[in-house]
């Protein structure tokens, strides 16, 4: 079972990921993942893939896409995986949808978190990292020392600048001018989009997930 996960910042959209693999008893990966994987692995589409990668730039869709297709035909993806972060755009969903029809299977579900703006701004700056190691640190606030940090016994928690209030609303801006189109032309192409409310206790939404995949 291919399972694609969509979400907005901060949904829990990549923990829950992980507990549906679990259950699944297939692997979660991300175009992260795969990437540098295939980089260290030293393939053809590695080695390209690490060429921008080291000159900062991103990497094209195409050789993101050859590289997820070695991905998914390797022996231990051959029972499904759950995919996080790979479809942000149209292009990305039509792209994976034609990778995984050449190597005989598709993408089964695409589970979409959603969540109400201001609950995303409130968790998201409410959430305090470390200034020394950078782990994110829950139920803290910001100023507060970390004491429990490995770099340093005096670590500081700090906000992040992309967890301000008006930088969460700007990355939601931007997730939703990508991810609609994306979540429309799932459903326009026969997709199974199955809608979790992302909202609630994490065992309340770990449930509607699995429910979601038939678990």
């Amino acid at each position: 079972m291919i399972v694609v996960l969509l979400g907005p910042p901060g949904s829990g959209k990549g923990t829950q990921g992980e507990r549906v693999a679990a259950a699944l008893g297939v692997p979660k990966i991300s175009t992260g993942d795969v990437l540098r994987v295939a980089a260290k692995a030293g393939t053809p589409l590695g080695l390209e893939a690490k060429a921008f990668m080291d000159r900062g730039d991103l990497v094209p869709d195409p050789v993101i896409l050859g590289i997820m297709k070695e991905a998914l035909s390797a022996p231990e993806q051959a029972a499904g995986v759950v995919l996080d972060g790979v479809v942000r755009t149209v292009p990305q969903a039509e792209g994976l949808a034609r990778v995984a029809a050449e190597i005989g299977t598709q993408v089964d579900v695409v589970l979409l978190f959603e969540i109400a703006d201001e609950v995303l701004v409130s968790r998201l700056s409410a959430r305090a990292t470390c200034g020394a190691c950078h782990s994110p640190v829950a139920g803290r606030q910001p100023g507060e020392t970390h004491a429990e940090c490995p770099v340093s016994p005096k670590g500081t928690l700090v906000r992040r600048v992309d967890d301000e209030p008006e930088s969460i609303r700007n990355r939601l801006r931007v997730y939703k001018a990508q991810t609609e189109p994306v979540v429309a032309w799932y459903r326009a192409n026969g997709g199974n989009v199955q809608a979790i409310d992302a909202a609630g206790s994490f065992a309340d939404v770990e449930a509607r997930a699995l429910r979601a995949v038939g678990r």
